[in-house]
């Protein structure tokens, strides 16, 4: 069972965003949303823990 990490936890936070944007680009809305869904998958397998999962889902409600 782990616990959530929300502190900054990347070293470049600016270019890992840079990343994300770049992805994007030159797709349209469709393909952008099905790109979010693959990539929110694949975290979601890397991660692993049901609970840090769920709790990520809470933090991403607001």
């Amino acid at each position: 069972m782990g616990k959530l990490n929300t502190t900054r936890n990347t070293a470049r936070p600016d270019d890992v965003y840079a990343l994300l944007i770049e992805a994007h680009e030159g797709r349209t809305k469709a393909e952008s949303d099905a790109f979010n869904a693959r990539l929110i998958l694949t975290l979601i397998n890397h991660i692993g823990d049901e609970e840090v999962i769920a709790e990520a889902l809470k933090v991403a409600e607001g």
